[in-house]
């Protein structure tokens, strides 16, 4: 039996907050320890509908990067297979730091190119 829970960072597009709230709810109730997006802010956007700056938005996103380095995995939420640029660089990114990454839906080949 490990000295504590498992860690697991949820990352995803921010489209789907709804299945990352759901994930984090089925993780914690299974007895993990749950990092995951804080501010659903989209990066892409030209206007932020959250008011937050451009710099805010690619803080976070290192921020996130960080979660990444404190979990023993990482659960990628991605309904219908999507998975979008930060997705991907974060996958990435857990790939070269040796985290096992897993997703909720089959990905789409095309999405990881």
């Amino acid at each position: 039996m490990p000295d504590r829970p498992e860690i697991v960072c949820i990352c995803g597009s921010v489209r789907f907050a709804a299945e990352m709230l759901t994930a984090n709810r089925h993780l914690t109730l299974a007895g993990a320890i749950v990092v995951a997006p804080g501010i659903f802010a989209r990066t892409e956007d030209h206007e932020p509908n959250d008011n937050l700056t451009r710099e805010q938005k690619v803080a976070l996103g290192e921020l996130h990067l960080q979660k990444i380095d404190l979990a023993d995995r990482v659960l990628v939420v991605n309904p219908g297979g999507y998975i979008g640029e930060s997705t991907r660089r974060e996958i990435a990114y857990a790939h070269n730091t040796g985290k096992p990454v897993s997703f909720t839906d089959p990905i789409r080949p095309a999405h990881l190119t």
